[in-house]
């Protein structure tokens, strides 16, 4: 057991991660020895260095306590996505990117279980209700992220941008996609999740975007930027902290003391 840390998405901000980096312990040596750290995707586009931020995650992928995940800005680039982001990266970048891809140090999902044993699954926009069901209603967040890292092909689907539960977990959106469904779920909802990519409130102003059952179970740490969401028993934790083209002045990675990760590696 030690520390495992998910840091929300960094969107081409070098001076964000190194500041999460820091506040994490970290130093030019690398990672403190008691620390894991999963980065949920969306590492690049929006601010002013994308190649900025895989420089700093190129060298803390060879520690292997580093665990990245691919979030849609880093599907577009991969074999077979279409490019929507209206300031692609450099071939480079995109090469660095597909590498990673084909040895398996950019995975789809991790599973971390906590010191209660609880797990947790570990995604980029979270795992809806249809597309669980669509692996077979795993019932442990270690055989979900197994298959998810088996690459199916629901993982690139988009949906209604995102919006309905078809979407996959690099797509789905925060509130109608993911916590509704599993909210009207007449079973057990296996295990927390753990996701970036979209939130159900505004940070800049503390303003929500959802009504109804939804705000009503769900806990905001506005200086962390955490979204807590209470699904049936289970915790669904919200970590993009909307950095946008300027950054956040505020935020911090999640934390869970006393964690380890449960997914093998591939």
């Amino acid at each position: 057991m030690g520390r495992v840390a998910a840091i929300g998405d960094v969107g081409g901000h070098p001076d964000q991660l190194r500041r999460a980096l820091a506040w994490l312990g970290a130093t030019e040596g690398g990672l403190p020895p008691d620390l894991t750290v999963i980065q949920v995707g969306d590492l690049v586009d929006r601010g002013p260095d994308s190649a900025g931020v895989l420089d700093i995650v190129a060298k803390l992928l060879d520690a292997r306590r580093w665990i990245q995940l691919a979030g849609n800005h880093e599907a577009q680039y991969l074999p077979g996505g279409a490019v929507f982001w209206r300031e692609p990266l450099a071939e480079g970048e995109v090469a660095r990117l597909r590498q990673w891809w084909a040895d398996g140090r950019l995975r789809v999902a991790e599973a971390v279980r906590t010191a209660e044993g609880e797990e947790l699954l570990v995604t980029h926009a979270g795992l809806t209700l249809d597309c669980w069901q669509r692996l077979g209603e795993p019932l442990s967040a270690t055989e979900t992220a197994e298959l998810l890292n088996e690459r199916p092909e629901l993982i690139w689907e988009i949906g209604e941008h995102g919006r309905d539960g078809g979407a996959g977990p690099l797509w789905a959106e925060s509130g109608a996609a993911l916590h509704e469904p599993w909210m009207g779920h007449r079973g057990v909802v296996p295990f927390g999740q753990i996701h970036g990519h979209s939130t159900v409130v505004r940070f800049a102003d503390q303003s929500w975007r959802c009504a109804g059952r939804v705000r009503q179970r769900t806990a905001v740490d506005w200086h962390a930027r955490h979204v807590r969401v209470r699904v049936g028993g289970r915790v669904f934790t919200g970590i993009d902290p909307g950095h946008g083209r300027t950054g956040a002045a505020d935020w911090q990675p999640l934390v869970l003391d006393d964690a380890l990760v449960a997914a093998p590696t591939p």
